[in-house]
């Protein structure tokens, strides 16, 4: 594979973890509603006009995150372009899928701002944009030929399968604690209106267990698996037992200082880069394959 090849496989991953976080950005700047329109930026306008009330930097905040859109879709056209021209048969339904599912984002995002920011739709974005980041990872790696290289015990395989799922549960609660906030994107947008701190407590109880079976998961790792597989392996549960950590940190701190926006865009991409790590470790060993 030649290195024009990796670049678009290696952009096609770093432009769907972007995407999230120019999306938190415009959550946390309140700029979720400086496109009032969509597909236009205002009524008669696909870009920002001046004097929108929305105000000049609200808009072009939202609208540089709708333009990442298009930069994407160039990655995932030059992805399928790359597949093809390879014969990868076995690729090209993950290639397909990224094109597809940046067409339903597209599609997802402007249910958002129709429905000024509803927190099902927005929380419905960033679950997509996770589901297209497993895809555009496991695209990766498999063209690179680095996954379905570490054969786990059963007892490893199941552990691993369980923080897998488990980091997705946190996830989807997180989405959930997120539409119940304070940073919705306007000052007008419907909010979930749960119980604050109990969706906090169940969010935080369960991130806790996920690290508990990081932990139990790495032990199985060097208890149980010979020593190829503990280097291979086991660096990935240590690097994801790292991050799920230091997201923690940063989860505990933002909630007893008031959440402040920073540390929210810092919980954001560690929210992504936990679910990185935790997928990597299902397509390097085969988790959900038997």
């Amino acid at each position: 594979m030649s290195k024009i090849q990796r670049f678009f496989l290696n952009l096609l991953v770093f432009l769907q973890v972007a995407i999230v976080v120019t999306g938190g950005a415009v959550r946390l700047t309140g700029s979720g509603l400086g496109c009032p329109t969509w597909p236009e930026c205002t009524p008669g306008s696909i870009t920002p006009v001046p004097g929108q009330i929305e105000g000049t930097l609200h808009s072009w905040i939202e609208f540089g995150n709708r333009l990442l859109t298009f930069a994407l879709v160039f990655a995932a056209l030059a992805v399928i372009v790359i597949v093809l021209k390879n014969r990868a048969r076995e690729l090209r339904w993950l290639a397909f899928g990224q094109f597809a599912g940046i067409f339903g984002q597209g599609i997802l995002g402007g249910i958002t701002v129709l429905t000024n920011l509803n927190p099902i739709p927005v929380a419905g974005h960033f679950l997509l944009s996770i589901i297209l980041i497993a895809g555009a990872l496991s695209l990766r790696q498999r063209a690179f030929g680095k996954d379905l290289r570490v054969p786990l015990k059963p007892l490893t395989q199941k552990v691993a399968r369980v923080v897998v799922l488990i980091s997705v549960l946190v996830i989807i609660l997180g989405t959930v604690v997120t539409g119940n906030g304070p940073h919705a994107g306007d000052a007008q947008a419907k909010r979930f209106n749960f119980d604050e701190r109990l969706i906090a407590q169940i969010h935080a109880d369960v991130v806790i267990i996920f690290v508990l079976l990081t932990i139990a998961l790495l032990f199985a790792v060097r208890m149980i698996e010979p020593s190829e597989i503990q280097r291979k392996f086991g660096r990935k549960v240590s690097l994801l037992l790292l991050v799920s950590l230091s997201q923690g940190v940063i989860g505990y701190v933002q909630y007893f200082n008031g959440v402040p926006i920073l540390l929210v865009g810092f919980h954001l991409l560690g929210a992504t880069l936990v679910w990185i790590s935790s997928w990597n470790l299902a397509i390097t060993g085969k988790v959900f394959r038997k």
